[in-house]
């Protein structure tokens, strides 16, 4: 063998042990990708975009896969990335990771199903080779399809398409197709029927797992019936459950991203730090949706509209921003946060020279004694509000307390102009109970004596769905009940009462409230 050849033969050598070690060293990376669907998705697609909330549903799809848990429940505001992880990914991931294996691809419409079993398929084919996965000759089907070593998708809508077709891994991707689909008591038990006949029977014995992935829409849809009838993974119950509503509540519990109450969801197409565009986000979706469909949808909490004091239809008739009335007083109501409640209900509004009610503010929300304290007092310089009422059934010297040291520390902080005088307090004790004092002021509502400056989308939510057999204690309904009560006295009829006044230390006779300041007064800081 001359030396050319010698040579030629070194540098065919050194290419083939550069090449061996560049698949092998590109095999370590695919495999390292394997840790979840997140983060086999990030490695492979450069437009996938990664946020902190699909990074949690990655951890908990590895689980699944890990057989840590075989039934898991995603709920989330539609359109953050969701379906692309949980239907798209995650059946790769799981072919890539047991490829013997056979997956169904679920939706309500054959054609949203089937688009998701062909994105499954599209990554077999371009990625497949990593990971020993290739298509089986003659699986042209998009609709059931193959790889060589016995595992497949096949895609197909809820109802239909499952009989004798084995399955190890079940993915229900939004299982209704609208709010009047879910509202159907015909179809919801289709899907019921449907799931529990039929898919759950093809799950097989050695390796099997559900996962729904889903907005909500009524109480007894896809997800609540699970939840009813097989209960929550923290309760002993059999459904793990990642709940990320778009606006975090405490009322749901910890939030699986650690966030504060009230704040945001993040969503794939902005960027995680940028807290005003995301609440501005979800500000307009609010704005733009009707109350059941915010709080379904994209709080992941429905309610059932029937049975409620107050429609849907009739708050919607009595909101008015053109009818030109004259205040004649202006009230803030706090019902403070307690009993086991966190949220307070602090409302505005004032009884105008045609003798309504007009609420006019809602700054309610999850606050401490002090935060809902401020938020009042802010409140009432803002409106000129001659009067505060305030429920103390929870503590009266404490709530009065609360309200005189913010206003202080307001005047202090220069917020509110030291000069101007505090509005009286006025403390009321409810004497019956939630639906005893709500139901007069829903028929105010009804008489037209209660009207709404705007559209109050979370106030107007507890109206049109709280029930008299809810545990929970609205704190919006209550501070409304008392803004009406305090404004319209002949709407009482005994629900509230006025506290006594305290009694002089000194001379055993009622001390008399601080005069209140007109609002002429307020303004100009006498």
């Amino acid at each position: 063998m001359s030396s050319v050849d010698i040579a030629d033969e070194l540098a065919y050598l050194d290419d083939v042990a550069v090449y061996q070690r560049l698949a092998a060293a590109r095999q370590s990376v695919g495999r390292d990708l394997l840790r979840d669907p997140v983060t086999l998705a990030r490695g492979l697609d450069p437009t996938y975009r990664m946020r902190p909330h699909l990074r949690i549903i990655g951890d908990a799809l590895a689980d699944v896969g890990r057989g840590a848990c075989d039934r898991l429940l995603i709920l989330t505001p539609p359109q953050v990335g969701k379906s692309t992880t949980v239907a798209e990914w995650f059946p790769f991931w799981w072919l890539a990771t047991y490829s013997s294996d056979r997956v169904a691809a679920t939706s309500y419409s054959d054609d949203l199903a089937l688009r998701r079993g062909k994105a499954i398929r599209s990554y077999v084919e371009e990625y497949g080779d990593e990971y020993d996965l290739r298509m089986k000759a003659g699986s042209g089907a998009m609709q059931d399809w193959e790889v060589t070593d016995g595992g497949g998708v096949r895609s197909v809508s809820v109802g239909k398409g499952l009989t004798g077709h084995s399955v190890n891994l079940l993915i229900v991707d939004d299982p209704h197709k609208d709010r009047a689909d879910a509202e159907s008591e015909a179809s919801r038990r289709a899907l019921h029927d449907w799931y529990s006949s039929t898919a759950l029977k093809r799950l097989q014995p050695d390796r099997n797992a559900v996962v729904a992935i889903m907005t909500r829409w009524h109480p007894d849809d896809f997800a609540g019936r699970r939840l009813a009838e097989e209960g929550r993974w923290e309760d002993g119950g059999r459904w793990r459950v990642i709940h990320l509503p778009a606006i975090a509540d405490p009322k749901f519990g910890p939030d699986p991203l650690g966030r504060a109450p009230g704040d945001p969801l993040p969503h794939p197409k902005i960027p995680t730090r940028d807290r005003r565009a995301l609440l501005a986000w979800w500000a307009d979706m609010k704005k733009t949706s009707i109350v059941r469909d915010w709080h379904a949808l994209a709080q992941g909490d429905p309610q059932p509209a029937e049975g409620a004091l107050v429609s849907e239809e009739l708050l919607r008739l009595i909101r008015d921003t053109s009818t030109k009335v004259e205040p004649q007083k202006i009230a803030v109501a706090i019902d403070p946060s307690g009993g086991g409640r966190d949220v307070a209900g602090v409302i505005g509004g004032f009884l105008g020279d045609d003798g309504r009610v007009w609420i006019t503010d809602d700054v309610s929300g999850a606050m401490s004694s002090s935060d809902w304290s401020m938020a009042a007092c802010r409140l009432a310089h803002r409106s000129d509000a001659a009067v505060i009422f305030v429920e103390w059934n929870y503590g009266r010297d404490m709530c009065e307390l609360a309200i005189r040291t913010s206003w202080e520390t307001l005047q202090r902080e220069g917020e509110i102009p030291a000069g101007v005088l505090m509005p009286q307090i006025a403390p009321v004790r409810a004497k019956q109970g939630k639906l005893l004092r709500a139901e007069p002021v829903a028929q105010q509502m009804v008489q037209d004596k209660v009207r709404l400056r705007g559209v109050f989308t979370d106030l107007e939510r507890e109206w049109s769905t709280w029930m008299p057999t809810d545990p929970d204690s609205p704190g919006r309904i209550d501070a409304s009940t008392i803004l009406v009560y305090g404004l319209i006295p002949e709407a009482n009829k005994g629900a509230i009462v006025h506290a006594p006044l305290p009694q002089s230390p000194t001379t055993g006779t009622q001390r008399q409230p601080p005069r209140s300041a007109s609002p002429y007064e307020r303004r100009v800081g006498r």
